[in-house]
C-alpha cells in the first residue's frame, strides 16, 4: 500500500508542495553563521505517516465498489468477445454485426467511466494530499528550526540539485515519527501476506 501511495502522491504533490515551500521560503531571513544542511523525500514522509497510510486505505475503500463495477464490466466485454469469436460463423450477418455493436457500446461505457473514476480519484488524492502535506511541513519547519538547520532539500523531487547526501543528513524518518507523535494518530494495522494494493481506477488495457 505504502509503494501505491508514494506514487500516487507524486502526481498529486506539486502544487501543493510548492505552495506550502516557497512562502516561508520567501519571508525567512537566513541567519549568519555555518550552513547546516539537511535532506528530505518530503512525499514519502507524508505518505509513510500514520495518518497519510490511514487517509489512503479510506480512499481505496471508497473506490473499492467502482473498481469492482468496472471489473465487472471489462469481463462481461472480454465474455462477449470471446462468444463472437466461438460463434461468429454460426451467425447471421446481421446478429455478428449486432453483438459487435454491443461490444463496442459497452467498451465505450467502459472507457467513459474508467476516465470518470480516474478523473475523480486523482482529485479526492490532491485534496487529500495538499492538507496532509501542509501538516507535514508545518512539521517540517518546526523541526529545522529546531535543530539549526538552515535549508532543507527535498530529494524526493525529479529535478532535486542533489547529487549525493549521506544517510546522517536525511531527515525523512524523523520527520515522520515527530509528524506521527504530534497527531496522536497510531500507526494502521499490518496488511495480511499475499494482500494486492488496490489499483488506481483506469481503463481496460490501459498501462
Amino acid at each position: 500500500m505504502k509503494r501505491m501511495f508514494v506514487f500516487a502522491l507524486a502526481l498529486a504533490s506539486g502544487m501543493a508542495l510548492n505552495a506550502a515551500a516557497q512562502a516561508p521560503a520567501a519571508s525567512a531571513a537566513t541567519p549568519a553563521g555555518p550552513t547546516k544542511i539537511a535532506v528530505i523525500a518530503f512525499q514519502v514522509a507524508v505518505a509513510q505517516t500514520n495518518e497519510g497510510q490511514r487517509n489512503f486505505a479510506d480512499l481505496q475503500k471508497k473506490y473499492a465498489p467502482k473498481q469492482a463495477q468496472l471489473k465487472a464490466l471489462n469481463d462481461q466485454i472480454d465474455n462477449l468477445k470471446k462468444q463472437l469469436q466461438t460463434d461468429g460463423d454460426k451467425m447471421s450477418d446481421a446478429d455478428r454485426a449486432s453483438r459487435a455493436k454491443t461490444i463496442d457500446d459497452k467498451q465505450k461505457q467502459l472507457q467513459r467511466d474508467a476516465e470518470d473514476a480516474q478523473n475523480d480519484f486523482q482529485q479526492d488524492m490532491q485534496e487529500l494530499y495538499n492538507g496532509l502535506a501542509s501538516k507535514v511541513y508545518d512539521t517540517l519547519a518546526g523541526y529545522a528550526k529546531e535543530h539549526g538547520y538552515t535549508l532543507v532539500l527535498d530529494i524526493a523531487q525529479q529535478q532535486t540539485p542533489v547529487l549525493y547526501a549521506s544517510d546522517s543528513t536525511n531527515i525523512t524518518k524523523a520527520i515522520i515519527d515527530a509528524y506521527n507523535t504530534k497527531s496522536g494518530i497510531p500507526a494502521p494495522a499490518a496488511e495480511p501476506a499475499g494482500t494486492p494494493s488496490a489499483p488506481t481506477p483506469k481503463p481496460s488495457g490501459a498501462k
